[in-house]
């Protein structure tokens, strides 16, 4: 399994793309911004690109699907609660329930439905790793002050992925700190928001939000 991470556009996002040796198949997660140098990185790589996936709707996340689908007619994979924000590609969508599994070759995604940010916020967990959309940050998390936001869900939410193995490497949506990822297990310890979650209650996750 290959993983790439691309830093794109004038907000600092992550766009990944993972691809499969074997078969050469490749996925883009959250194509934005510059959907050229995306199709570059997936020539460079010799891969053929089978799907995308999008963690959430927001258009920095978003953005060059329209593009990519003119390059590429692959299908999009979007939780069913975020879908309605992208119709426009609605011959490509799938729809997505949480806890779903594509497969990209041999490799295993699991979509896990992350709520908080947006209702169809989620995550992507490949083997060891977690590609966090704009659920977690490497010591911080996503907004819950938007209008599709809701801070209790993603209390829960980040209270799940603490549960993940220590070892997850979290790669998250945007280059928002010192470094690129960061394992799961110094992240419990550092960032306050998933240490909030995963040992206090509600309470103590909405006194850091400022809710």
């Amino acid at each position: 399994m290959i993983f790439k991470q691309l830093e794109l556009g004038p907000m600092a996002n992550y766009v990944y793309l993972v691809a499969e040796p074997g078969t050469k198949e490749c996925v883009v997660v959250d194509p934005a911004w510059d959907v050229p140098a995306i199709l570059r990185a997936v020539e460079e790589g010799g891969w053929r690109l089978t799907r995308a996936i999008v963690t959430h709707y927001h258009p920095d996340h978003t953005n060059g699907l329209g593009a990519l689908l003119q390059a590429k007619d692959v299908p999009v994979h979007v939780h069913k609660d975020d879908a309605h924000a992208l119709k426009a590609f609605k011959e490509n969508l799938k729809p997505a329930a949480g806890g779903e599994k594509l497969f990209l070759g041999k490799v295993e995604i699991t979509l896990l439905h992350t709520p908080g940010h947006t209702k169809g916020s989620q995550c992507l967990l490949i083997s060891d790793r977690l590609v966090s959309g704009d659920t977690l940050f490497v010591g911080n998390c996503g907004r819950v002050d938007l209008p599709d936001s809701d801070p209790e869900k993603m209390y829960q939410s980040l209270r799940r992925l603490s549960g993940l193995p220590g070892r997850t490497v979290l790669l998250p949506g945007h280059n928002y700190a010192e470094a690129p990822s960061a394992l799961l297990e110094s992240e419990k310890l550092d960032n306050p928001y998933l240490r909030a979650c995963a040992e206090g209650p509600l309470e103590d996750f909405l006194a850091l939000v400022g809710m």
